[in-house]
């Protein structure tokens, strides 16, 4: 036996003792997990399927959170610090600069409204009082925040919060993916692997509560639901004949058809109702009736709100006569509204963004923008964000206590009715509830550089609508018939979320670097875009410092980095196939040891029989 020196004890003994540290540290995290018994509840009751619906909604409630602490400490708080006179600080206010004074008008709202409703208004569309709260854009109107020691820069602070919250976002949702790729790969490799593993290492020996073993009975129960309902369908798939198949892909070609023009019809509708909204807002408010001016502000927003109401309907409706096997029906589905909900908001932003660029008059010429209908575009364009947030809040509060609860009603006192028992209890949609946050969440993702609050309200919102749909789903809803795994889903859930970052960073990326700034408010007035404020910070750098930068943002360096990059991925690339090779030559070879010892066992036993009937004989 070898000796250990004192040393060699200590820091094996070292090592164990962190490494207890930390699995504890682990199961005390656990336990301060958000909403982890409710998670854990709908889990059992309603299998894997809803839990990462609701699993998918807790992250994004802590991803916003993070994303609003990045902002109010890079912007809001040096601010709210200098207003106040917390700390021994004052404003730098934004030199004049030979802009047309034309340009620098910026018309807002009186304060002093008569009118309840004009509040309501006011509270609802982001305008009047709260368009000169720290809500939006333009109440920023300042150079920096000199402190006693240093001038703090809001202009780049403010636009490296949005590089900093796309950046970990993106960080954030690729880390998530992986693992749950990961996952995917190994279970979706054998589906015979997927059933041992649910049955014969499936249950948690740890549990020891009667109510938790149910639970965990119920979700494996539902697993292996969603297992045989899935090979049903491979089965089903593998048994149809030529003209079977001929005419299954002839109707998904019609229908696809179907789904393209309802899509386009969309569309345009929120074309027209856009160019509607911004030519007929600038009325006064005492000129119009009460629903007249609310109809007009939230045209925009009611009508892409209708879109993805009724277009997840027809989407669904159409998927039954498609034949797919219930997770990739649920892929479909999600993938086809997920281009309809991020697409019309990409509409929306587009049709603001030509309103705001194309102008019949001299003012686009001299400011760069349509600076008569939009003074300060940002404040608009958050305004907008800020409508469609509230709007989607108030639709889902209002669907939930309007529709989902008397239709449990109705269906629970009133079954006899045949118009009822053809309605049926309420199933939750798996596909439009998550889209529903990952079009809150893209609306956040975009309108957080317009309202920096914004983060902030869709932490609140996304709350909010989990304790919502909690209670629908447990008093209203009802298990849905068709089965799916979760090990799938929950990956392609990260994956729609990171499609709709993708598209909220190309609107953002014009917005800062191809349209003019305002020049009558934000801390951008003195650049005629907002990137311009990154090369003005780097020479004010040294010489050598600002070489370095120079050299690595050129042409001669990134051509021989990118060649790099691509050799390191194919190597990867290579790597990965050639494990993945290895791994199936194991699998063959696992196969074949195991027919060698069913072979033996069959010889085996004839040879038993052969000597138990020759013992008979004699």
């Amino acid at each position: 036996m070898k000796y250990l020196s004192e040393w060699d004890q200590w820091k094996r003994y070292s090592s164990k003792s962190w490494k207890r540290f930390i699995g504890k540290a682990r199961e005390m995290t656990t336990h301060l997990e958000l909403w982890r018994e409710d998670i854990r509840s709908i889990e059992g009751k309603f299998g894997t399927g809803i839990q990462s619906y609701f699993s998918f909604l807790r992250f994004l409630v802590l991803l916003n959170l993070v994303i609003f602490l990045i902002i109010f400490m890079l912007v809001l708080l040096p601010v709210l610090l200098t207003k106040y006179n917390i700390t021994n600080s004052t404003f730098v206010l934004i030199p004049s600069k030979d802009t047309d004074v034309q340009c620098t008008v910026y018309p807002i709202s009186s304060s002093g409204l008569i009118y309840f409703y004009s509040y309501v208004i006011d509270l609802l569309s982001g305008t009047g009082f709260l368009e000169e709260t720290c809500l939006f854009y333009g109440h920023y109107t300042i150079d920096g925040v000199k402190f006693q020691n240093f001038t703090y820069d809001l202009p780049l602070a403010y636009l490296l919060s949005t590089i900093a919250y796309l950046a970990l976002s993106l960080l954030w949702i690729v880390k998530r993916s992986v693992e749950g790729f990961k996952i995917n790969l190994i279970r979706s490799e054998e589906h015979f692997q997927s059933y041992c593993n649910k049955i014969f290492a499936g249950w948690d020996f740890c549990i020891t509560n009667r109510s938790m073993a149910d639970l965990k009975h119920s979700s494996l129960r539902y697993e292996l639901r969603a297992d045989l309902e899935e090979e049903r369908i491979r089965q089903k798939i593998a048994e149809r004949t030529s003209e079977e198949t001929i005419r299954i892909y002839s109707l998904r070609l019609f229908l696809n058809c179907i789904v393209l023009a309802v899509l386009a019809a969309c569309f345009y509708a929120i074309y027209r109702a856009t160019i509607f909204s911004q030519e007929h807002m600038k009325k006064e408010i005492d000129k119009m009736v009460f629903g007249e001016n609310l109809l007009i502000l939230y045209l925009p927003s009611i009508v892409i709100t209708l879109a993805n109401f009724i277009t997840p309907m027809i989407f669904a409706k159409i998927i039954h006569y498609e034949d797919y096997s219930p997770g990739f029906e649920i892929r479909l589905t999600i993938l086809r509204c997920v281009f309809m909900r991020l697409a019309t908001i990409c509409v929306l932003v587009f049709t603001l963004g030509s309103k705001i660029t194309s102008c019949d008059n001299y003012s686009c010429e001299l400011c760069g923008y349509n600076q008569k209908l939009y003074p300060c575009w940002e404040t608009q364009v958050g305004q907008e964000m800020y409508k469609l947030m509230i709007f989607d809040l108030i639709i889902i509060l209002a669907v939930t206590l309007f529709v989902d609860f008397p239709r449990k009603l109705l269906v629970t006192y009133c079954s006899s009715w045949k118009l009822i028992q053809c309605w049926g209890q309420q199933e939750f949609a798996i596909p439009d509830n998550v889209l529903g946050i990952v079009y809150g969440q893209t609306i956040c993702w975009i309108g957080a550089f317009f309202s920096p609050l914004l983060p902030a309200i869709a932490t609140l919102k996304f709350i909010i609508i989990f304790y919502v749909k909690e209670m629908s789903l447990l008093y209203t809803c009802r298990p849905s018939p068709r089965q799916f795994r979760a090990s799938n889903s929950n990956f392609f859930f990260l994956l729609v979320l990171l499609i709709g970052l993708c598209l909220a960073i190309i609107p953002l990326t014009i917005s800062m670097a191809r349209i003019p700034s305002s020049k009558a408010c934000g801390p951008f007035t003195n650049f005629n875009t907002t990137w311009e404020v990154v090369p003005k910070t780097v020479s004010t750098f040294p010489s050598s410092l600002q070489s370095l930068v120079y050299g690595v943002t050129s042409e001669a360096f990134a051509v021989p980095f990118f060649m790099i990059i691509c050799l390191i991925m194919f190597y990867f690339i290579a790597l990965a196939g050639a494990h993945k090779r290895v791994v199936v030559q194991l699998r063959e070879q696992l196969s074949l040891e195991s027919r060698d010892k069913r072979y033996l066992i069959q010889k085996l036993t004839e040879a038993q029989k052969d000597m138990k009937n020759r013992l008979d004989w004699q």
